[in-house]
């Protein structure tokens, strides 16, 4: 059984920030109408057609992020700069109960399709929008991208090691965020709309979902008036709270293969000690949390000296034997192919798509015991279900379908 079989969204959404949140609604059986332009083939989604291929192969319908993106989507195409294009997404909308968009702010009214002209075409219309900064506040015009967002959050300048530039996260966390909650926004409208019968407008700023993930920042600024870069910090590679020494990501004896470990208390240490089994590299310093932690740079050096003579999956073993919590830093080379955790959850699915073919995409990393998600048909190309959503659901007949595609309106 599908948990969301009865839901149809018409999903205006693109990237990851938005068609992240609509992927995992029809994960769970929703169906999600995805419409893009004929005339430009949908290149505002600048992942159609665009890097990682699978192959050899290039064009708008192989881009596999996109893919990845989009499973289990149905993709129509509709211009609307005419009239009737504008007219048949009317018909669209009074038979959805979501419509979904992560376009500028603003974008959906100059087309006539704000909030308020929705309500009037369904009263109980569930209106979505996830723009950088959301549709009020003095950011409301500005435009964003990643490297922005995760920069106006506060998320650049919390990464990094001590006397070093701030590196940022390296990639868009926060088009994943946006995505979750989205997706959390758009079922709790539909609880809402269950027990009383009102739709709403669901306005979502990516970035302050990206400053969600400040947190601790914030709270040592709020309480301590520690700003998060000063001496020593920040320290991606330690923890400040609780308290543990050692902790962090250590050097194995292989090219770029490290540890990590965390040493949660006393007797985690009186352990490791003894598997380090270097009586003259340790003095009373070490004996204590509040020892270890305040010679940090020393104990890492001399955990370190032992890890770099050790293979990763020995250290993880003898780790492992006294309880010592730790793992081999993974690549995803080898969480995907070696892991057998994750093939047990079979967290990257094979779809087939209509031209790729069989490509393995993201799964969730969630069961359910009763209606459990499936992915098993990849991303839709430019307009391949018109037929099927224009003939069968609006009731358009081969005639009308072969008339609007003449015209330029599908």
């Amino acid at each position: 059984m599908e948990a969301l079989k009865n839901l149809r969204i018409c999903d205006f959404t693109g990237q990851l920030a938005g068609a992240g949140a609509t992927r995992h609604l029809a994960a769970f059986g929703a169906e999600v109408i995805r419409i893009e332009d004929p005339v430009n083939e949908g290149r505002w989604d600048i992942l159609r057609g665009n890097a990682p291929f699978v192959d050899d192969r290039r064009g708008i319908e192989l881009g596999g992020a996109f893919n990845n993106h989009n499973v289990e989507k149905k993709a129509i195409t509709l211009n609307l700069r005419t009239d009737e294009g504008k007219e048949i997404l009317r018909r669209l909308v009074e038979k959805s109960d979501v419509v979904s968009e992560n376009f500028s702010s603003g974008v959906m009214d100059r087309l006539g399709f704000g909030y308020e002209a929705l309500k009037k075409l369904r009263q109980d219309i569930i209106y979505v929008s996830n723009s950088g900064f959301g549709a009020s506040g003095p950011y409301q015009p500005y435009k964003t991208w990643g490297p922005i967002v995760q920069a106006v959050s506060g998320l650049t300048f919390s990464s990094g090691l001590p006397d070093q530039p701030s590196a940022g996260w390296g990639y868009s966390f926060m088009d994943h965020t946006g995505g979750y909650y989205m997706c959390i926004s758009i079922l709790a409208a539909l609880i809402y709309r269950s027990s009383t019968g009102n739709g709403q407008w669901v306005d979502l700023a990516c970035t302050e979902a990206a400053a969600t993930l400040t947190g601790p920042s914030i709270l040592d600024w709020s309480v301590n008036k520690r700003p998060t870069r000063r001496d020593g910090e920040p320290n991606s590679n330690r923890n400040a709270w609780p308290k543990m020494a050692p902790h962090g990501i250590f050097p194995t004896n292989n090219i770029d293969t490290w540890i990590s470990l965390a040493c949660r208390n006393d007797d985690d240490w009186t352990q490791l000690r003894g598997l380090i089994d270097d009586p003259a590299g340790f003095d009373s310093n070490y004996d204590t949390i509040e020892g270890r932690y305040a010679h940090q740079d020393s104990l890492e050096e001399l955990v370190s000296s032992w890890t770099l003579v050790n293979s990763q999956n020995d250290l993880a073993s003898q780790l492992t034997s006294i309880n010592i919590p730790n793992a081999p830093v993974r690549n995803p080379q080898q969480r995907i192919d070696q892991d057998e955790n994750t093939a047990d959850w079979g967290l990257w699915p094979t779809v087939e798509h209509t031209q790729m073919g069989s490509v393995r995409v993201d799964g969730l990393p969630v069961h359910l015991s009763e209606t459990d998600w499936q992915l098993e048909r990849g991303a839709g190309c430019l307009g391949e279900h018109n037929d099927e959503v224009y003939g069968e659901l609006l009731g358009f007949s081969s005639t009308k379908l072969k008339d609007l595609k003449s015209q330029g309106v599908i």
